[in-house]
């Protein structure tokens, strides 16, 4: 079981998500790869126009649910290094709704890793998506 070299920085925001910040958070000098994820929120999904998103969460359970994320990637993927920054509130149309950044010795570890993290955090986090369109909206679920 790999040791992470730091904790995860995990966060829920109403402010514009800091990408840089979020990548220096997994900076370190043992990690080979690093990845950064950037989810957008895009104009168009499910054969609509959006014209914007809205994000809510139970922040407790959120956090604790991105933190045992980046634990499951660590112990089981190769990661070392985990950051995980979510919006909610208010998003428009470019903004950026979620950033994950993850490190790791070798860079398939840390690919496999943050792409693992959106899948499981999509099934897992209490965070809601409602998305506006022109004529009405629609609360999402990514959830099965």
């Amino acid at each position: 079981m790999a040791e992470p070299a730091a904790p995860p920085h995990i966060a829920l925001t109403s402010a514009p998500i800091d990408t840089a910040a979020v990548l220096a958070a997994v900076e370190g000098p043992e990690e080979g790869g690093v990845v950064l994820f950037l989810g957008r929120v895009r104009r168009s999904s499910r054969g609509r126009t959006v014209v914007r998103l809205d994000y809510e969460a139970y922040p407790p359970m959120a956090e604790g649910e991105l933190k045992a994320l980046a634990d499951e990637a660590v112990c089981s993927l190769g990661a070392t290094r985990v950051a995980v920054v979510h919006r909610t509130g208010r998003l428009e149309i470019g903004a950026v709704a979620v950033a994950i950044a993850v490190a790791a010795p070798h860079r398939g570890q840390a690919f496999a890793a943050c792409s693992w993290i959106i899948d499981a955090l999509k099934e897992r986090a209490p965070i809601w998506k409602k998305e506006w369109y022109e004529d009405g909206s629609q609360w999402i679920s990514e959830h099965p």
